[in-house]
């Protein structure tokens, strides 16, 4: 959720091989190679205009990426497995059976991207990006949210080593390299695309809880208080108006 304790059962089997040896954790990552020998001075890094709003994107992305190993990538996509099969912590908590999976709700918020009107400013494509990476380290380390009483940084901490190693399975380069910035830029909320999708994350948090109440005949008040008055975009506001007054009307009905 937005916020399992890392020895939770829900989370997957590779959590304990990895929280319980630090070593991994913080290993130092190897050099990496660079598509261009330094010393060419003819060759130099290419970089895009950028509106002024936006952060700074790392040089890498001007360059045609080196292709990850078949080994590498089969090993990435393994360990992504857990995130199709760990259940959000949230619901879990709330007794919801055959609740959604990190993988879902991630792959929901993507399609919010996708089918978001064209705003000004905003780059699309990044925000799919942004949506299908930003619980990415819940691979390892699953689903914390603020009743495991982890502190924000520490989750970070937990969520950026757990990135890290993902990163070196995968490889390393310039793929790698954009994952980081990706999950970076949205831990941050240091650009337009980043405000957007937080947004995204509660609205879909909010939806799923609204599907869940009427499914379940359930009362989920914990979800829409959490996120009351913290979204940050017009979009984001108009969604989740939309959402709370369908739950409204669905409760007066209850009560009639």
């Amino acid at each position: 959720m937005a916020y399992a304790n890392p020895s939770s059962s829900s989370s997957p089997h590779t959590l304990n091989r990895y929280l319980t040896n630090p070593q991994r954790l913080h290993r130092p990552t190897g050099l990496l190679k660079l598509p261009f020998n330094p010393q060419d001075r003819k060759l130099r890094p290419v970089r895009c205009q950028t509106p002024k709003f936006e952060p700074k994107r790392s040089a890498i992305n001007s360059h045609v990426t080196e292709p990850t190993s078949s080994s590498s990538t089969i090993d990435f996509l393994t360990l992504c497995h857990s995130l199709k099969t760990t259940k959000r912590k949230g619901w879990v908590n709330h007794g919801i059976k055959g609740p959604e999976s990190i993988a879902d709700h991630m792959y929901r918020m993507a399609l919010m991207a996708l089918i978001a009107g064209d705003l000004p400013g905003i780059n699309r494509e990044r925000c799919i990006k942004i949506a299908i990476v930003h619980d990415i380290a819940e691979a390892i380390v699953g689903d914390i949210t603020p009743s495991d009483g982890v502190p924000k940084v520490e989750k970070s901490r937990l969520e950026q080593a757990a990135l890290n190693e993902m990163c070196n399975v995968l490889g390393g380069g310039m793929r790698a390299e954009e994952i980081k910035e990706l999950w970076r830029e949205y831990e941050d909320n240091t650009s337009l695309e980043a405000n957007l999708v937080k947004d995204f994350d509660k609205v879909e948090m909010i939806l799923q809880a609204l599907e869940y109440e009427t499914e379940h005949d359930r009362i989920l008040d914990e979800f829409f208080l959490s996120t009351a008055g913290k979204f940050q975009t017009e979009i984001g506001k108009s969604w989740a108006a939309e959402i709370i007054a369908r739950r409204n009307s669905r409760l007066a009905k209850k009560l009639n």
